[in-house]
């Protein structure tokens, strides 16, 4: 069973993110929304542990939310995905349930 793991609040401001990625299994996916798009830039504090976990799990940013705190999707750590409001129904729907990180 995988789990969609949803990450809304900056990984700067608190814990969330950092305790979502301790707690993920391999084959989960953690979609960083609102402003949990923080977490999936490249030449943060956080980068290196984020990136760690690309590839066993799958990391995504929702791509409108990004775009609207101006941040391209050139600023993305390699292996975040950004994904779009019908990436993430389709993310919904592949997955056994859905966890959101407050």
């Amino acid at each position: 069973m995988s789990t969609l793991h949803t990450v809304n609040k900056s990984p700067f401001t608190n814990r969330s993110l950092e305790s979502c990625l301790n707690h993920c299994k391999d084959g989960d996916a953690v979609l960083m929304i609102e402003d949990g798009v923080y977490g999936g830039l490249a030449g943060t504090a956080l980068a290196e542990m984020v990136a760690a976990r690309a590839g066993a799990v799958k990391l995504y940013v929702l791509a409108p939310d990004a775009h609207a705190r101006g941040l391209g999707e050139d600023r993305l750590l390699d292996g975040v995905s950004p994904v779009g409001y019908d990436g993430f129904v389709d993310l919904v729907t592949t997955h056994d349930r859905t966890q959101a990180w407050l």
